[in-house]
Formats: C-alpha cells, sequence, structure tokens
C-alpha cells in the first residue's frame, strides 16, 4: 500500500517528510518512490529533485509536470496558456504508483489548491484512495487548519494514519501544548519533527527515521 502526503497549507514541510519516508524505504530495500502531481515555481523550486537527493537516487523521485509561475498548478497553467488535463495528473499518478514499491505521493500546497480542469488537491487524494499523513506547522494556529484538514479527509471517506507537527522546537507554550490538544482533537496519533538545516537533503532521511515510528510506513 502507498500513502499520500498531505499539508495543511504552503510551505509546511510536506517535501522533507516525504524525503524522509522515500529515503527510509529505499534503506530497508524497497523501490519507494516519491511522486509529485505537478510542481510549480519551477525553477527554482524542485520537491522531487529533493527527494531524489535525499534518497541517493535519481530514481526515487517522479513529477509529473512542471510549471513556472509560483502559483497553484491551475492558475499557473492558465497564466502560462497551457493546458492541464485533470485527467492526465490521476492516471500519470496511477501509473506511477502502480510502478513503485510503493509510492509517496507528496500533494501541493492544501487540500483546496485547484489543481486542473475544476478539481482539487483533495479531489485527487479521494480518487487515488490511498492512506494519508497530514503535515502542519508546529505554531500557533495549527489546531484549527490541523482539524480542519483531517475533518475533510474523513469525509472524502480517506483513512488518515496521523499528523505530523513540522519544524517543531517548542520554545513557546503554543508549541509545547499543541500535539497532545491536537490528539485529542482529532483522536490521531500527532507526530513531531524538529527544524532541520537541510545544508544536506539527507539529513531529512535521519530526522523522519528518528522522530517517526515505522507504523507510519506503507505495508
Amino acid at each position: 500500500m502507498s500513502l499520500f502526503v498531505l499539508g495543511t497549507g504552503t510551505g509546511v514541510g510536506k517535501t522533507v517528510i516525504t524525503a524522509g519516508l522515500v529515503g527510509w524505504l529505499r534503506d530497508r530495500g524497497r523501490d519507494a518512490v516519491g511522486i509529485k502531481p505537478a510542481q510549480t515555481g519551477f525553477p527554482p523550486d524542485d520537491d522531487a529533485g529533493f527527494v531524489a537527493e535525499a534518497a541517493g537516487s535519481e530514481d526515487a523521485s517522479v513529477c509529473l509536470r512542471y510549471l513556472e509561475p509560483a502559483l497553484a498548478p491551475a492558475v499557473a497553467a492558465d497564466v502560462e496558456d497551457v493546458a492541464l488535463s485533470y485527467d492526465e495528473i490521476l492516471q500519470g499518478c496511477r501509473r506511477e504508483l502502480e510502478a513503485a514499491n510503493p509510492g509517496i505521493v507528496e500533494g501541493i500546497g492544501g487540500l483546496r489548491v485547484p489543481l486542473a480542469e475544476g478539481m482539487e488537491v483533495v479531489d485527487l487524494a479521494a480518487d487515488l484512495g490511498l492512506p494519508t499523513l497530514v503535515v502542519a506547522r508546529s505554531g500557533l494556529g495549527t489546531l484549527n487548519h490541523s482539524a480542519l484538514t483531517v475533518k475533510a479527509l474523513e469525509r472524502r471517506g480517506l483513512d488518515v494514519c496521523g499528523v505530523v507537527l513540522n519544524d517543531y522546537a517548542g520554545e513557546t507554550l503554543a508549541e509545547r501544548t499543541n500535539p497532545d490538544v491536537l490528539e485529542s482533537m482529532v483522536d490521531l496519533p500527532v507526530y513531531t519533527v524538529p527544524g532541520l538545516d537541510l545544508d544536506t537533503p539527507g539529513e531529512a532521511v535521519t530526522a523522519v527515521k528518528e522522530n517517526l515510528p515505522p507504523s507510519v510506513l506503507p505495508e
């Protein structure tokens, strides 16, 4: 079984967690592949490239579509005046998931980000039907965003296996109390991963190994 890593928004650390999971699985002898349905802001943004570097192999990740404007995929395609097909993205994800062992699909921004042809990231998650892992910020405000994201996924019939509070330092009262409070709100495991310098992308793999349990890995 594969996994879909979804976020509460942009810049919450989905790529770091995806890279860590793919690298960890590869260290265990699995042919795991990170799958990015669409990458905007390219260049310089290249989430698939980061995952490949972290896992130490070019075939550890794939991106189905690159777009230059740093916008939601549907908006970026409109600005560039290029076609972006939701069905091609969906079928591309299915093709890559079938070939991977397993695949880790990384979302784009949050659930309601316009993906293509009136469809959103949450629609892709629902159509793929994979177990999901939610990545969120650690500080003030994350309770609302995280709980709403979990509820939205559950309403679409998706299995949520946990929430990762990324870039966790525990320096504020909000950060220190958020994990336990959020766990009681969503009735799911809540994990924390500390902030990383990421001078070397491989640090993401080490951090995920050290802070997440093996139970989050796809079987």
